[in-house]
């Protein structure tokens, strides 16, 4: 069996980790492409070498763009490649352009797509998130899911219950992997109680009047709890395109996955809009406050740790005080949030072996539709 992994960005990366190590140590052949969708070393690089992904045998070189030029891109430059390597499965990750895209190359050109992370809906369609989500969904074979709802989400769909398999979040097995290397990180002189904050998503940091709130939100909080603040490269051009001063904030640049998972780890609170940070936290048992009126991990509400806090100020300084007071929300980790989600995977695709669907694939440079 030969199996293409696609990856673009960093939350692919943790989630492909895991399962290219656990297919390696079983001898079966691997091909992974990145995208470039991340593509600078503090984005992309440093996540490779410290989460020991091979080097990528093959790299799109896409690039930054908005979400037409980046999907189209992948979908020219994977196509060929797919039709040349005919692998008998393509493996794709979470929510970014590039797995959406992907998935349609492969799909129209009858080749197998099995979906890590599938399942996740915000119910939000303002979200290019969730747009990748339902479409990956649609046309994969396998949906390799992290919980019940998601499950249920599926079948609501229309999605036969053959195709789905609940094997738990991958993404803590990357987390239990590296967690003993993170408790190792020197503290840098950072405070013993602070906030750690993150925030990439357009609908928080697109909009002059959205990106001010929260900074002032945060400006608030930074008086009860110092704040630290890992920029990503689109929070921090913008904060400079609107001429917001926060001077009064401890603003870093990106860190690697396991110095980021050493801050999350020691930090009091965790401020965010990222849905993969929401399920670390419930997995570190840290208080998170997401600055979103929705989720894709409702299960990181129901039983974790996670807030939903929208740009309420009120709402965010009350559940700060409520940390700061010992009352923060007690969760528990969800089922099959264990560090072997990739090890089940891959005893799924044994079984299968080749993908039992009847297909054949279509030379699309002889086939003009």
């Amino acid at each position: 069996m030969r199996i293409l992994h696609v990856v673009g960005a960093r939350p692919n990366f943790m989630k492909a980790a895991p399962l290219l190590r656990v297919l390696r140590a079983r001898g079966i052949e691997q091909i992974l492409v990145h995208t470039g969708q991340h593509y600078s070393a503090n984005m992309s690089d440093v996540f490779f070498s410290e989460l020991g992904i091979p080097v990528p045998d093959i790299n799109l070189g896409v690039g930054s763009g908005g979400h037409a030029v980046q999907t189209a891109e992948v979908m020219i430059r994977l196509e060929p490649i797919v039709l040349d390597l005919r692998p008998d499965l393509v493996v794709v990750y979470g929510d970014v352009n590039s797995t959406a895209a992907a998935a349609l190359v492969c799909s129209k050109i009858n080749i197998s797509v099995a979906h890590v992370e599938a399942g996740l809906r915000s119910f939000d369609r303002t979200m290019p998130e969730e747009i990748n989500r339902l479409v990956t969904d649609q046309v994969s074979d396998l949906l390799f899911t992290p919980s019940p709802e998601a499950d249920e989400n599926l079948v609501r769909e229309g999605v036969s219950t053959e195709k789905i398999h609940r094997v738990g979040n991958i993404m803590i097995d990357s987390l239990v992997e590296l967690l003993p290397l993170a408790k190792q990180r020197p503290k840098n002189g950072f405070p013993e109680q602070y906030a750690l904050v993150t925030l990439h998503r357009p609908s928080n940091v697109d909009n002059n009047h959205v990106l001010r709130s929260i900074v002032d939100i945060l400006l608030e909080i930074n008086n009860r709890l110092p704040i630290l603040f890992p920029v990503h490269p689109r929070t921090r051009q913008k904060i400079v395109d609107f001429a917001i001063d926060t001077s009064a904030l401890c603003l870093m640049d990106p860190v690697s996955y396991i110095d980021f998972l050493a801050l999350q780890s020691r930090a009091t609170a965790v401020i965010t809009d990222s849905g993969g940070i929401q399920e670390e936290t419930t997995f570190l048992r840290v208080p998170c406050l997401t600055m979103r009126d929705n989720t894709e991990r409702p299960v990181t509400v129901s039983l974790g740790t996670n807030v939903l806090v929208g740009h309420n100020r009120a709402r965010v300084c009350q559940e700060i005080d409520k940390v700061l007071d010992g009352r923060a929300k007690v969760g528990s980790v969800p089922p099959l949030w264990d560090g072997h989600t990739a090890e089940r995977i891959a005893d799924v695709l044994e079984s299968k072996n080749r993908i039992p669907v009847d297909r054949v694939l279509v030379d699309v440079a002889a086939k003009h539709i």
